[in-house]
């Protein structure tokens, strides 16, 4: 979705045409796959981090080109809402020391986005969903004043034929309706990507959907919405509903939504661009002007626009890529079911235990997702998102059993071992790892860390407000944040 696009309206005939250049794609990246026209020989992995942007009270601050404007660095981009930016990490290798001089890249960067978006008012905080958002921050006014941005709200609106509903269960519960996609804005998130070779797509995309409640459930940093307490990575159900185009009675048909953990173990990486031309419409029909075919006959490498644009409208959890690089393809695995925060080094920390687990697992004799059904990975998903450090999950050979226990028995061993076989500095791994483990320990991460400073808060100062606490929280936060202290050792008032 980071694409532009122009402002314009659809007709059926581009519809049409969208669709068959689409199949046409289709065909041609079976072709390449086929032909083995992908690059893989360095594998590189590379990060995305979301930011949220507050005042000086904690509140949303709408002014995100204003921002951008002074911090005038192109690795910060501008997201969907106004109160929203984006961070693109150059790709590298994990080899060596390069985690932790890419980490001290990233808070230097960070560090000098903040003192410029000070001096216009403006702070950055790196969460999974802003505790002070309210509705009322979620207008389709709060919307990035960018065609792409309006035309999928505009398609998204048209194919649903009503007002979404949002409904989350948690400690309190949320319902509500919204008449844009500015909700989808309040999920800040971190995504992990991997560039892998076409023959090893589907053992990772298999341990990665494997691994995801884990993730989700470690990582945890989204227990507040619009003043609420629901679950404790609210992101997921968030970004589930706030850009859901089927109506309840396609719910009830069984047509697949467009955030999407998926159905099923894959057996190649061409099973996810299939299920998108067969399982989903087109939300921005915009056609190319290259044919596919006569640039591949030719000795060329196929842009295949139409298959990537309408790839980034299907929100997988764990998606595809496909994407060239100095004139080579290649493919990656887009990892996103990961919050923003709650600093550098955690964020650093979770891509070790994701990169390092992934690489062990993907490389089993005999796999994970042979062991554990595919409904089973997505219950695990669902719970971690829900419970947080406190989920129970199912593994092979354990059964159900809590999130940390697996962690610290199974899973961190085996994330330092593919740390090892992908050549990480010992010390680095250590650091990033033993970061992980505190948090399992002490039970504390994020979501933790937010839910118990803001009830100590609101017992201590009754009767302040309820907003008034969220900000005093969020203020700490920030602090906290900005210190680049891993969250499991943050201290609770």
């Amino acid at each position: 979705m980071g694409e532009e696009v122009e402002a314009r309206t659809f007709s059926r005939t581009d519809r049409l045409n969208y669709r068959e250049k689409l199949r046409r794609c289709l065909d041609v990246f079976g072709r390449m796959l086929n032909e083995s026209k992908f690059d893989f020989e360095h594998p590189l992995t590379g990060t995305e981090i979301e930011f949220n942007l507050v005042d000086a009270r904690q509140d949303p601050a709408m002014r995100n080109e204003e921002v951008l404007a002074a911090i005038a660095d192109e690795v910060f981009q501008a997201e969907m809402g106004q109160f929203n930016i984006e961070m693109n990490v150059r790709p590298t290798s994990l080899a060596g020391t390069a985690a932790a001089e890419l980490e001290e890249e990233l808070r230097g960067s960070l560090n000098q986005a903040e003192e410029r978006a000070r001096e216009i008012g403006a702070h950055i905080i790196m969460i999974g969903t802003l505790p002070t958002l309210s509705p009322e921050h979620v207008t389709a006014d709060a919307i990035t004043a960018h065609p792409r941005y309006a035309l999928i709200n505009e398609q998204i609106f048209a194919a649903r034929g009503e007002d979404l509903h949002i409904a989350i269960d948690g400690p309190e519960r949320l319902d509500m309706h919204a008449d844009t996609i500015a909700p989808e804005a309040a999920c800040t998130s971190t995504q992990f990507h991997l560039q892998v070779s076409p023959q090893d797509y589907a053992a990772h995309w298999n341990a990665a959907q494997c691994i995801a409640g884990v993730q989700v459930a470690l990582g945890a940093n989204s227990p507040f919405l619009f003043g609420k307490e629901l679950w404790r990575e609210t992101r997921i159900p968030l970004f589930e509903q706030a850009t859901d185009t089927r109506p309840l009675e396609l719910k009830e048909q069984g047509v697949r939504p467009r955030v999407w953990f998926g159905e099923r173990f894959i057996t190649s990486v061409f099973d996810h661009f299939e299920e998108n031309v067969r399982y989903f419409p087109a939300l921005l029909p915009v056609c190319d002007d290259e044919d596919p075919v006569a640039t591949l006959d030719r000795g060329d490498v196929p842009r295949l626009a139409e298959l990537r644009m309408h790839n980034g409208t299907i929100y997988r959890w764990n998606r595809p890529v496909y994407d060239i690089h100095q004139g080579t393809p290649h493919l990656r695995i887009e990892n996103r079911v990961l919050p923003a925060g709650p600093s550098i080094v955690d964020v650093f920390a979770n891509g070790a235990f994701y990169y390092g687990l992934l690489h062990t697992l993907a490389r089993q004799d005999r796999p994970v997702w042979s062991q554990m059904s595919f409904a089973t990975a997505e219950d695990n998903f669902t719970e971690g998102a829900r419970r947080g450090i406190h989920a129970q999950l199912y593994w092979p050979g354990l059964g159900t059993v809590p999130v940390t226990e697996l962690v610290l028995r199974r899973l961190l061993p085996m994330a330092r071992q593919g740390l090892a076989e992908r050549d990480v500095d010992t010390a680095v791994v250590d650091r990033l790892l033993g970061a992980v483990e505190r948090r399992c320990t002490a039970y504390r991460n994020g979501a933790e860390w937010q839910a118990e400073t803001f009830h100590r808060i609101d017992e201590q100062r009754r009767p302040l407000d309820r907003r008034d606490a969220l900000r005093e929280m969020l203020r700490r936060y920030s602090e906290l944040m900005h210190a680049n202290e891993p969250v499991a050792d943050w201290p609770v008032p």
